[in-house]
């Protein structure tokens, strides 16, 4: 085609409106002449314009055919072939290529251009095919031994990358324009695996000495023999890249990984002890996770970690527990705990974890509690057993809700085993905190012990045992003035309030409250005109509310006339301020301050009542000693309190009066006299520690009353069931009983209280059915 300019001319035109001409062919100025009209009386001034241009003229352009066809050149596809071929086999012989890659790459894109595309990738193709058939033989005449084999296979694969990227950015073109227009094609590089995979790895000798190879040198690093990391990485990214990474490695892979695993559990579980084997797993565990890091692909992560766990693991659990997991209990280890844990997990083994843990729990606390000769320390060991016990759970089981909820029922359990007798022990126990904590414990670590006893509190069932034991030690800590704190008093209950609601609490703070009104009670006696007739006696008295404290039996004695008229005195005054009540005094639970002389100097003994008034009785007698059933006829003290009494008196740590004979017991055949070379480094001396010990026959009492108030719980129960229900069988009514109790019975003590409600006629057998009852209304 030839493109010839096509000329387009203007000529002038004229406007009767404008007056001016415009000429394309003339000069590019322009001159305005002047115009004639009849009605124009006067010449018109000239108007010229200069320097103004004419509109250019629009060239076009015109595209016309050649009048001949071009021809390629004869043999243009082979010669140009011949080109792109010598370039293809000097970069697989790794010798330079003569011409440049840009001609290369404009030769290429020449074919493409004149509809060679496809028969110029079928030649690429056959000639990459060649050489890596070339590749083939090379190997398989390769008969050196494994690891120079998979050397030469790595060197081929690595040559064979390294050729298909330098091929490809010479046939770009053809890759990005035939390739990807044309279906079913592969690109160059795809192409060149999928030759490598068929002509190389499909021979069933290459690919049973490369998988042989691989595994191996597996195994030599499981060993921990040192291994070439770089050589078997690319084996396995050749593997990955031609997709037989899963078809013929991963399979037998996991299989051999297993197969060594099982061989090695079974010998290492019997020769390792069970701690020494668990960090083996751990071991093995890292290391298997860091050969993915290294050269395994991530596909094989979970079937790999399966086989260790499976193998090392799964299947000795239940072995390694029954061999090592007490033992490291006892020991306290929690780096194996959090081991054990952590392993576990992995195989679903948490749950016989912890099956285990609350059987060791359970055996440990039930041998705290159900031997009687641990009671002195068993409050103490199972707070101690419990902090370790949640520490374990804590720090080695994550807090895990499993665990903690076998704690709370192991706990629960192994408590309530013994009848009662915890309940009454962690009573006994807080007595003791509250009489001498602060004196041991800071605030801060009084409160801690508090919270931890709490804690075991929670899970006895028959808090009403505790309820009894803890009001009678709390009547003795407030009337005695023994309690240490205060506000650790007041503490503690808030904290039961808080955990047993108001109606667990009402007596004990009523206490408090009788004690605050016992001060105002006093101070307004002190303020009476009836005080001055106690004369030099100090007189201080607690008047307390009988339902708000425990019950104490009577306990007579005659009472010194000085002290009898001090009791009327008050007596007196506390009826004119309050008439229609009604005065008891407690004998057993008075005490008394008595100065002594003694010839080493005065002290001033802490007295209960009842020692005052034995003492007293060495007033008047001089060196004379006094028997044993004098005493008792004068003081007519209770014999077991008076033999109490003259005990601590005479055969304790201060002895102010003397027992004859000698010896640790009281008899009625003792005599007793004054003590009158006594000495003690202190003024004040405390004897009266007698009153703040329980006494069987309190304990007694106590329990007696706990069977009393439980059976009235029971009755009460029973009766509110049957009212609503009307009838029910005996089955349902002693399980709707065991569910409303909240302490622990026996269904033969339900049954008694069922016969006593039947003869009270609150209930009756059904006469069709015995084991039916009805309501009475």
């Amino acid at each position: 085609m030839s493109i010839e300019p096509h000329s387009n001319s203007y000529t002038g035109a004229s406007s009767s409106s404008s007056g001016f001409g415009l000429g394309r062919t003339g000069s590019r100025s322009m001159d305005a002449s002047p115009i004639s009209s009849s009605s124009t009386k006067t010449s018109q001034p000239v108007v010229r314009r200069v320097g103004v241009q004419a509109k250019q003229p629009v060239r076009r352009l015109i595209i016309k055919n050649f009048t001949e066809t071009p021809q390629l050149p004869k043999d243009y596809e082979n010669e140009t072939w011949k080109v792109l071929q010598q370039a293809v086999q000097a970069i697989q012989e790794s010798k330079p290529v003569t011409s440049s890659l840009e001609e290369l790459y404009k030769t290429c894109e020449n074919l493409c251009h004149q509809k060679y595309g496809d028969s110029l990738y079928k030649k690429l193709t056959a000639e990459v095919e060649g050489h890596v058939k070339k590749v083939v033989g090379n190997l398989l005449e390769n008969s050196a031994d494994q690891d120079t084999f998979l050397e030469a296979v790595h060197a081929a694969w690595t040559d064979h990358c390294r050729q298909l990227i330098m091929i490809r950015s010479i046939f770009l073109y053809l890759d990005r324009t035939f390739v990807l227009q044309t279906m079913g094609v592969s690109s160059i590089w795809e192409m060149g695996l999928d030759l490598w995979r068929r002509l190389v790895m499909n021979q069933n000798e290459i690919r049973t000495k490369v998988l042989g190879g691989i595994l191996r040198l597996v195994n030599k690093d499981r060993s921990g023999d040192a291994i070439s990391q770089p050589l078997i990485l690319s084996l396995l990214r050749m593997l990955t890249d031609i997709h037989m990474y899963t078809s013929i490695f991963e399979t037998p892979f996991l299989e051999t990984s297993r197969l060594f695993y099982h061989v090695e559990g079974e010998t290492n579980v019997h020769r390792f002890t069970v701690s020494e084997y668990l960090r083996h797993v751990q071991q093995r565990l890292i290391e298997e996770t860091a050969r993915f890091e290294g050269y395994l692909d991530k596909s094989t992560r979970r079937g790999l970690v399966a086989a260790v766990e499976g193998e090392l693991l799964e299947r000795w659990t239940d072995m390694l527990l029954q061999k090592g997991f007490e033992s490291v209990m006892v020991d306290h280890n929690l780096a194996d705990l959090k081991l054990w844990h952590d392993l576990l997990a992995r195989v679903n083994g948490l749950e016989k974890l912890s099956q285990h843990f609350g059987n060791y729990v359970k055996k440990t606390g039930k041998a705290l509690v159900v031997d009687p000769a641990r009671d002195e320390t068993m409050v103490e060991e199972l707070l101690k057993f419990k902090h370790g016990v949640d520490e374990v759970v804590t720090k080695c089981f994550h807090s895990s809700e499993l665990f903690l909820n076998v704690v709370k029922e192991c706990f629960e359990s192994f408590i309530n085993s013994r009848q009662n007798k915890p309940a009454e022990l962690v009573a006994k126990y807080l007595d003791l905190r509250l009489r001498s904590g602060n004196k041991e414990l800071s605030d801060e670590e009084m409160e801690s012990t508090l919270d931890r006893v709490l804690v075991l509190f929670r899970y006895i069932q028959g808090k009403d045992v505790f309820e009894a034991f803890y009001k009678r030690d709390l009547a003795k800590r407030l009337l005695l003035n023994k309690s240490a704190s205060f506000d650790a008093e007041k503490s503690m209950l808030s904290k039961l309030k808080a955990e047993c609601g108001s109606g667990f609490t009402t007596k004990l703070e009523g206490m408090f409250k009788d004690m605050d009104t016992s001060r105002d009670i006093m101070i307004n006696f002190k303020a009476s005109k009836m005080h001055s007739k106690i004369g030099s006696l100090e007189l201080s008295v607690n008047v307390l509310t009988q339902g708000h404290w425990p019950t104490y039996p009577p306990a007579e004695a005659n009472i010194p006339n000085q002290i009898s008229q001090c009791q009327e005195i008050f007596k007196e005054f506390y009826l004119s301020k309050h008439k229609g009540r009604r005065l008891m005094w407690q004998n057993s639970l008075g005490h008394s301050v008595v100065k002594a002389s003694f010839p080493s100097g005065t002290k001033e003994l802490q007295l209960s009542l009842f020692q005052a008034i034995v003492l007293l009785l060495f007033n008047d007698t001089g060196d004379a000693h006094l028997s044993y059933k004098d005493i008792k006829q004068i003081s007519n003290i209770e014999p077991k309190e008076l033999s109490r009494t003259l005990q601590s008196l005479a055969c304790g740590k201060y002895r102010v009066l003397l027992k004859h004979p000698k010896s640790k017991d009281v008899s009625e055949t003792d005599d007793f006299s004054f003590n009158k070379d006594f000495s003690a480094s202190l003024t004040r001396i405390k004897i009266n520690a007698i009153q703040l010990k329980e006494t069987q026959e309190e304990n007694a009492s106590t329990n007696e009353r706990i069977f009393q108030d439980r059976q009235f719980q029971v009755d009460a129960a029973i009766v509110r069931i049957m009212k609503t229900r009307k009838q029910l069988s005996h089955t349902l009514l002693i399980s709707e009983l065991f569910d409303q109790l909240k302490f622990p019975i026996k269904s033969a003590d339900l049954k008694k209280r069922i016969e006593s409600l039947i003869d009270r006629d609150y209930l009756e057998r059904d006469k069709n059915d015995q084991s039916l009852y009805k309501y009475v209304a």
